[in-house]
């Protein structure tokens, strides 16, 4: 299984993504679920998978070899296509695409291939956007009321994003808030696991202003992971009913 999470704000979007992937528990690896694509200055599309392997990979797949094709267009080409909703449509119907053939192939055996993708990013020209892609090809979007999107083991995470991000949030506490939102996750489901990736894109930027690997053992991560841990303490000591 896997956990991503990607805010929309007034600054910028902040994305954060697990690697783990496990059919068993014998049976874990490693295997990165955020692809980056940019053309700095011109737009930037940032991407997190989860659900079947083989149909995420597959639709990255395709999608890298459409926006290389010489004759590739802004309906084929997610590095062409005029807005972030184009973007969000070319990917839904790529993957929609990839999940019937596999759903093709496990039909004998009785399984289905499911599989979500968070989409985001900015074209010159155009608005910050943030969408939630489904196999079927259908999505939805971030707003001003909802501002982030889940996908994978969410709902361990999404008690602390429900209080705190707003669309005014800060990038700095943003990033805080979705490394919370990791860690409880990673605390309370072991299908979900390190290293994570962690992306900030700033608004009318138009390339990545950041991107970081954090490993198992990572000292920043652990201390925030403690502090979080004593802070709830202290806060249930001083509750009283």
């Amino acid at each position: 299984m896997t956990y991503c999470v990607g805010l929309r704000l007034n600054a910028g979007l902040v994305l954060l993504s697990d690697t783990r992937t496990n059919a068993g528990v014998d049976n874990i690896a490693v295997y990165r679920k955020m692809y980056l694509f940019e053309e700095p200055g011109e737009r930037v599309i940032a991407l997190l998978a989860a659900g079947n392997l083989s149909v995420t990979q597959t639709t990255i797949a395709r999608l890298k070899e459409a926006i290389k094709e010489p004759d590739a267009t802004e309906k084929t080409s997610i590095m062409k296509a005029h807005t972030m909703l184009d973007v969000a449509e070319i990917i839904g119907s790529q993957m929609a695409s990839v999940r019937r053939d596999v759903d093709e192939k496990l039909s004998q055996s009785g399984q289905s291939a499911l599989a979500s993708m968070i989409v985001g990013g900015q074209r010159k020209g155009g608005e910050l956007r943030l969408f939630l892609v489904y196999s079927q090809g259908n999505f939805i979007e971030a707003t001003e009321d909802t501002p982030f999107l889940q996908i994978g083991e969410h709902k361990y995470g999404k008690p602390i994003l429900d209080r705190v991000v707003r669309p005014d949030t800060l990038l700095g506490d943003a990033k805080k808030a979705v490394l919370l939102s990791m860690d409880s996750t990673l605390r309370s489901n072991l299908s979900v696991g390190m290293p994570l990736d962690l992306c900030v894109i700033e608004r009318d930027a138009f390339q990545v202003g950041e991107y970081r690997r954090i490993e198992a053992g990572d000292e920043q991560f652990r201390h925030m992971s403690e502090a979080w841990s004593t802070a709830l303490r202290e806060a249930f000591q001083k509750i009283t009913l």
